[in-house]
């Protein structure tokens, strides 16, 4: 492909709104641009986003990023996409939508979730897709509108991911890449194909689903409609790109076997790369297929990181409002001053991060917070710390699933919790692992996106580029005699969870 130009555009597609960013083809974050849109929540359980609102999100700063830039829609060689995975948006065959997507967050569909576990079992679908059954995927929420709004589904020609509409807004063209194609619950992991057995037991059609391709499949280029609505170049070459978690994976360098990565954002997770992918006896992981298309990426993600951290400062800031008050910013900086008058195990406080109870490591919906082993000696000091430290076991569980294949000393770390040097020195002592800490911690999600358009119209040969992209800017050593310390923590901690489950049940209980 005849490709020119000088710059890559992302779109990252998001829950809360579209960050699009312009970077040169040396790996330089030129300029960005954000467009907030809403999410709607029209019952308990329900989350759902017009995907006009997308759209308009797209043009828009499309527009605003290249002209705060000063960057003509001719100089762009090429634009992808990352996006919030796991929705369901049924198009009719001209791709308009016929209701409003529902969203990862959306968890409506429990009761087809139990019809595909009861037709296949749980075990079956996570060994076809490396995923556990859950009514946060796609499969079950299509059968909620078969169940639900049998005259959607009826003219429903294609069920969408939020950036598979885009993509079609500029081309024309029904597709999907691997990586949201696994959060659908309906694709193959290892075939890299739909599964129609798991299709028809969900009681879906499985001729609504897209054609799926890698993420770097150059889907066409930007149809004249398009560019007149976004600014962008007739011609302009589209390249699939892939879901946020997976893109981000790429941005932060994460593109050879054995290395490995952690996001500190609201939520948390921990992935690696994997010439296969990893199944946990336990199924307490699951897989993506990897950006590059031939990789994979085993991963666990934790409900409450940085949500941990932002409710006890919340709290804190309350408190404060009745003394004068201070910022978010202020209250920041005292927090990370205190945890420095506590010493590691925060004089055997433990606090377990459940706030909005856990997806993986523990798959448990009723769990919930708790601050064990409080008593009139410990300080806030300690319950600060101890807040960072429960972050980080909870996600030494997911990360002791992936050392039984391999080591992983060195993890790289991004997202707005890894400008906390403070946590980031708990976790490495936790973990007993070198942290890396790259020169964008809150861009790898667009970088990977980039990355996707670059290597798919031949500018990259690969995704080793993404080192000189964002390389490691300093490192994080663990130290040996704290590491001892969480070493004998770590195994109360999982004690502490496991000791009330029964608890957690009972007050899940209607009153």
């Amino acid at each position: 492909m005849n490709v020119s130009g000088d710059y890559l555009l992302a779109h990252d597609l998001g829950t809360s709104g579209n960050k699009a960013v312009l970077y040169s083809l040396d790996g330089q974050r030129v300029a960005a641009h954000e467009y907030a849109y809403r999410t709607s929540y029209p019952r308990s359980g329900y989350a759902e986003q017009d995907p006009e609102d997308w759209w308009r999100a797209v043009c828009e700063s499309t527009r605003q990023l290249l002209q705060g830039a000063a960057v003509s829609a001719s100089q762009i060689a090429a634009v992808s996409f990352s996006a919030q995975m796991m929705g369901c948006l049924p198009v009719d065959n001209r791709g308009t939508a016929l209701r409003p997507s529902i969203i990862w967050a959306d968890m409506r569909s429990g009761e087809q979730a139990a019809i595909l576990e009861r037709g296949l079992g749980m075990e079956r679908v996570y060994r076809i897709t490396g995923h556990r059954i859950s009514s946060s995927y796609s499969a079950t929420k299509l059968r909620w509108i078969r169940d639900h709004e049998p005259e959607v589904y009826k003219n429903t020609s294609r069920m969408l991911q939020t950036k598979d509409y885009i993509v079609y807004r500029l081309t024309g063209e029904f597709v999907t890449d691997y990586s949201d194609a696994c959060g659908t619950n309906l694709f193959d992991l290892e075939g890299k194909r739909w599964s129609a057995e798991i299709a028809d037991a969900v009681g879906i059609d499985i001729g609504m689903l897209p054609d799926a391709f890698p993420s770097t499949h150059c889907v066409g280029t930007v149809q004249q409609q398009a560019a007149a609505d976004t600014g962008l170049a007739a011609g302009t070459p589209v390249v699939i790109g892939g879901g946020d978690g997976v893109c981000a994976a790429t941005g932060a360098a994460v593109v050879e076997p054995g290395s490995a990565y952690v996001v500190i954002g609201t939520s948390s997770w921990i992935a690696t790369a994997s010439e296969h992918p990893v199944f946990d006896p336990q199924l307490r992981t699951f897989n993506w297929v990897h950006i590059d298309g031939q990789m994979y990426s085993p991963c666990g993600t934790m409900q409450s990181a940085g949500f941990s951290y932002g409710w006890l400062r919340d709290r804190v800031r309350e408190f404060a409002a009745l003394a004068g008050g201070t910022d978010a910013a202020g209250v920041d900086q005292a927090l990370t001053a205190l945890v420095a008058e506590s010493s590691p195990g925060a004089g055997n406080l433990l606090f377990l991060p459940y706030l909005m109870g856990e997806r993986s490591p523990r798959w448990n919906p009723d769990a919930r917070g708790a601050f064990i082993g409080l008593d009139a000696t410990h300080s806030a000091a300690d319950m600060v710390r101890s807040v960072l430290e429960g972050v980080g076991f909870n996600l030494k569980v997911i990360l002791d699933v992936f050392r039984v294949s391999g080591a992983f000393g060195e993890i790289i770390a991004i997202g707005g919790g890894a400008r906390n040097e403070t946590w980031l020195q708990i976790l490495a002592d936790i973990w007993n692992a070198r942290i890396l800490v790259p020169r964008y911690v809150e861009d790898a999600t667009s970088m990977g996106a980039a990355m996707c358009a670059g290597v798919g119209v031949g500018l990259f040969d690969d995704f080793s580029s993404v080192k000189a992209f964002n390389p490691v800017d300093h490192v994080i050593e663990p130290d040996p005699e704290r590491h001892q310390r969480y070493s004998q923590l770590y195994p109360i901690f999982n004690e502490a969870y496991e000791a009330l489950c029964n608890v957690y049940s009972r007050l899940r209980q209607p009153s």
